[in-house]
């Protein structure tokens, strides 16, 4: 699989940050499954395993996924290489 340059996948996982705070319903249930607090999530913005992380939580939803690209104006595949850019998904093969 493709890899991107670390910061194209950085741009992209804080792209989602912004999306699932948009979507009060995302939102809600990003804080839910996390446990997290708005303070937590800013205190991890430069966590590659917390982005990466989000970016696993659109992954996981085919819908939230496939809604984000098109927000982005990306392919779903190139949210799935920032994931894997990230260290999402290590020790899976595909």
């Amino acid at each position: 699989m493709q890899q991107q340059d670390t910061t194209t996948a950085h741009t992209i996982a804080l792209e989602a940050i912004s999306y699932i705070f948009s979507e009060g319903y995302l939102r809600d249930r990003f804080f839910a499954l996390t446990g997290l607090s708005p303070e937590g999530m800013r205190a991890s913005l430069e966590d590659p395993h917390f982005l990466s992380s989000t970016l696993g939580f659109l992954i996981d939803h085919e819908p939230d996924l496939l809604a984000f690209a098109a927000f982005i104006e990306k392919k779903p595949e190139s949210i799935v290489i920032a994931w894997r850019t990230l260290g999402g998904g290590q020790g899976q093969e595909w």
